[in-house]
């Protein structure tokens, strides 16, 4: 055999496993980001029914309702006693997003997760995620799963981007006898 294709065979089959590492390690940190971001989307919900509380608070001790209260501030003829009507409305419909959010992320089966984890992202909340983000070894069935997929992701990626590609490219130049910059024609 060629020394040289014995190189480039020794060379691809090290790429191969690298690239198998490079995404193992990549997609297993899927999962840990999830958690991550679902605690800080925990702490968050948690800040806004601390808020809806204490307008429903302030409700009860003026004797009213938390819809009243906030039908009567809207109706406000001070126009910054009037926003306050909006801030509790935009508050308890926080909570409601976050409420589904986390629901839903929570109980979504191994094979949806990422889908509905898309489907009910918040930018702000995964940038502080990202922010304060620490990579761990995933030692559960769902950090395996995303392993062995971000190896084929990057192997077909690969294979099918780069490799076959080149390798048909290859093939063409020797059949039309084009040669490459830089090589001299074979006899």
């Amino acid at each position: 055999m060629n020394p040289g294709r014995k190189l480039v065979g020794a060379v691809e089959g090290l790429l191969d496993r690298a690239l198998c590492v490079v995404g193992a390690i990549l997609f297993s940190q899927a999962p840990e980001f999830m958690q991550q971001y679902l605690q800080r989307l925990g702490g968050r919900l948690d800040e806004a029914r601390l808020h809806v509380l204490q307008f429903q608070h302030t409700a009860a001790e003026s004797g009213l309702t938390l819809e009243r209260l906030i039908g009567q501030t809207t109706s406000n003829a001070d126009p910054a006693v009037a926003r306050l009507g909006g801030v509790m409305t935009d508050a308890i419909s926080r909570v409601a997003t976050l409420e589904q959010a986390q629901a839903a992320i929570l109980h979504a089966s191994l094979w949806t997760r990422p889908f509905v984890f898309l489907r009910n992202f918040d930018p702000a909340i995964a940038r502080s995620t990202w922010s304060i983000f620490r990579p761990a070894v995933p030692t559960t069935a769902e950090g395996l799963v995303y392993a062995v997929l971000g190896m084929l992701v990057l192997l077909i990626v690969y294979h099918l981007g780069l490799k076959y590609p080149a390798v048909c490219l290859a093939r063409a130049r020797r059949r039309t006898g084009v040669v490459p910059p830089g090589q001299a024609p074979q006899n």
